[in-house]
């Protein structure tokens, strides 16, 4: 991995007149709360009828004008049987974690229905965890549910899953349900937190392993697959109630607070309030630990240790679930067998409720809790609500995990990001007959880093992420790196280009790269994303590599590489954008693998060195080959160039079977424009060849000098 100052000044096909060099940037951002309220009389009866007028919303005290108003009822709807089918989670069915498929408009009409989500986390459960689960939202389905309900049913094992998309139909649910495998329960959850073998069960094991940082990862796991099924309801107006089924949820310190937060922040967004259940029931501790278990080590059976440990375990595994009911507007089941109540209390809270919305009066985007208050002009009247959300954070207010978590979204997000011109490359050269070097290179304009001065030097730092997939859409390299950046004068670098560089291992085949890159003074973020097909050269005539343009050499770091732009301790950069000055001189750098040897030429060289070498004649070498290669420029149609014919002899990288070349072309008698330059390569031998095309564009060598606007 490395950063270079690319030398061609200003070499970017965008206008420097169009740059913003002043650092600021207007963004328009529209945060709209959501606020469910269900009044209640004196007895418990919900209370129709209530007008806008008859609320008042505060926020941290502040009074808020409330921008729409809707009452939402329906136990007593006499709703007509379902026409059509929506399918609003379809695409999370087998698929990743992180999908969010918005609703189609006029698809589905939600109103007067109740929106509820049945949430296996098969992955936290025990084996009996997950029977009783089972038989709970069997139950439901039989005896509570009622014609007004849209029910679907997630779970998460090894991947999240969409088992029943919304649907009315019993008999589709009910089996749903059943089809759970309670083999699927890992039972991990809350294992030792540290390591020591004191008050652990004595089962002849002299280690015992310390899973924090497994709790840690799957903690993350689960509270992101919350998050995903939120995202995926956002675009239904009304309150869906998300019922999560588990076995407990350990949160350890502070690492899985950007998590938590996440997933809070997205469901109160979508407004998605969570009724969790510990589906582990009313549990029984004693000091020497459950029956199945084995006796525990050490003195804490007999000191109390173990009993509060064991308490402070459970209660750390419930209260991730009461912050993520409490904070979402839904209610928590903790210590009870009697499982039916969390049914019963979704569908009394979502019978009838006003939704309020407003939009904040605080701009501060700081990231701090917000405390919601809602008041009724009508007396002697319970509120039930939820009692506030976090605000957005800016990069300002940003701290590290935030920071993680925003690079992880952009690499995830279908939508590119635009605040900083990135552009990339890739490359592909072979290293054996399945291995190959792919050299990436990633470029942002150094005029849109924003330096600060520290001592003799001014300083910016990078960072980059970068994900790499196959066609399967699986993993197959990815990068995670920072960048810093100390130059002596700022004002130099602005005028050129910034450009990271790294590598890859690959077998041939089809690949979708994407990077992200961040400057971390204002937070700006570019993305850049692109195809690469690695061919499979059994398949093809002529075995040519990528073709790499630059018009930069610099001296190469001294350690060993695989990267064969690095020749004779010299480095070639790759020109990503492709457009060049016109005093600069321009490199192509390109190989044929396994090009035929010149058998004959052998037999008959061999043949005279037998007979003594009467005429003199030296014998062709044993790795002799012909291949023969040129370059051309078009300007349109016609032919503004040609280089002179270039003829290899011999194997230059004879590690790789590689015929290397490397060829230089001088712009200064080319006239500004776009051209195409035609690489002519023929294999003499075996009477193939290949003719790849690139553009490139030459700009006007004193244009190209004069410094971006605002210099």
């Amino acid at each position: 991995m490395a950063v270079v100052l690319a030398c061609a000044m200003a070499p970017w096909p965008v206008l420097a007149q169009d740059q913003d060099t002043s650092g600021y940037q207007f963004k328009k951002n529209v945060e709209i709360v959501l606020v469910n309220v269900v009044v209640r009389d004196k007895q418990g009866n919900i209370i129709r009828g209530l007008k806008k007028d008859d609320f008042t919303v505060l926020e941290d005290g502040k009074p808020q004008s409330l921008s729409s108003f809707d009452f939402e009822e329906t136990d007593t709807q006499a709703l007509p049987p379902l026409t059509s089918q929506p399918t609003i989670m379809g695409v999370l069915k087998n698929g990743p974690a992180n999908t969010a498929p918005a609703v189609e408009d006029n698809k589905f009409d939600f109103h007067g229905r109740r929106v509820m989500i049945l949430f296996f986390d098969l992955s936290s459960m025990q084996p009996e965890e997950i029977e009783r689960s089972v038989n709970s939202g069997i139950q439901f389905v039989e005896k509570q549910m009622t014609a007004a309900d849209l029910v679907a049913v997630a779970s998460l094992g090894s991947a999240i899953t969409v088992n029943q998309d919304f649907t009315s139909d019993r008999e589709a649910l009910r089996k749903a349900i059943a089809a759970l495998n309670p083999a699927s329960g890992l039972g991990y959850e809350n294992g030792n937190a540290g390591g020591d073998t004191e008050g652990t069960a004595d089962d002849s094991n002299s280690f015992t392993s310390d899973d924090t940082e497994y709790n840690i990862f799957n903690t993350d796991r689960r509270l992101e697959a919350i998050q995903s099924l939120a995202d995926s309801l956002k675009d239904i107006q009304q309150k869906k109630s998300l019922i999560y089924f588990s076995g407990g949820m350990s949160k350890t310190g502070v690492e899985n607070q950007a998590a938590l937060r996440n997933a809070i922040n997205r469901a109160v967004r979508a407004n998605v309030a969570l009724y969790t259940m510990d589906l582990r029931g009313l549990q029984a501790i004693v000091p020497g630990g459950e029956a199945q278990s084995a006796s525990m080590r050490g003195t804490s059976p007999y000191s109390g240790a173990s009993v509060r440990s064991a308490m402070n375990s459970n209660f750390d595994s419930q209260e991730t679930l009461s912050t993520l009911a409490a904070d979402t507007g839904g209610k928590v089941f903790l210590d009870s067998n009697d499982f039916s109540q969390i049914y019963t209390q979704v569908q009394k809270d979502t019978s009838a409720y006003y939704m309020l919305s407003y939009h904040s009066t605080n701009p501060a985007r700081d990231g701090r809790y917000r405390k919601i208050t809602v008041k009724a002009k009508i007396p002697n009247v319970k509120l039930e609500y939820r009692n506030g959300y976090y605000a957005p954070r800016d990069w300002r207010h940003s701290n590290n995990d935030d920071r993680e978590q925003q690079l992880l979204d952009e690499l995830s997000s279908d939508i590119p990001s635009t605040d900083l011109d990135v552009y990339l490359s890739a490359a592909y050269f072979r290293l054996s007959d399945n291995r190959f070097y792919v050299p990436v290179s990633l470029v942002v304009r150094g005029s849109q880093i924003p330096f600060t001065s520290s001592g003799d030097k001014d300083k910016a730092t990078l960072d980059v992420i970068g994900l790499i997939q196959d066609e399967y859409k699986r993993p197959a390299g990815n990068v995670r790196d920072t960048v810093k950046l100390a130059v002596e004068g700022s004002k130099a670098v602005r005028q050129k280009n910034v450009q990271y560089q790294t590598g890859f291992y690959l077998p041939p085949g089809k690949y979708h790269l994407k990077f992200v890159l961040r400057e971390n003074e204002r937070g700006s973020i570019g993305s850049f994303e692109t195809d690469l097909l690695i061919p499979d050269y059994k398949k093809v005539p002529l075995k040519l590599s990528a073709v790499v343009l630059g018009n930069q050499l610099q001296p190469a770091a001294k350690k060993k590489s695989d990267n064969p732009l690095v020749r004779d301790g010299q480095e070639l950069i790759p020109n990503v954008t492709h457009v060049f000055a016109g005093d600069q001189q321009l490199y192509f750098y390109y190989e044929v693998y396994d090009p035929t040897l010149e058998r004959k030429a052998e037999e008959s060289g061999a043949r005279a060195g037998a007979q003594g070498n009467a005429t003199g004649a030296a014998p062709t070498p044993k790795n002799a080959v012909r291949v023969l290669t040129d370059i051309q420029l078009f300007k349109g149609k016609v032919k503004v160039y040609e280089s002179p014919l270039v003829e290899a002899r011999e194997l230059g990288a004879p590690e790789r079977k590689a015929a290397v070349f490397q060829l230089a072309v001088p712009l200064s008698n080319l006239k500004p424009g776009l051209y195409t330059c035609q690489v002519n390569v023929i294999d003499d031998a075996a009477g193939s060849f290949a003719f790849p095309r690139l553009m490139m564009y030459v700009r006007d060598a004193a244009a190209a000098k004069v410094p971006p606007a605002g210099e």
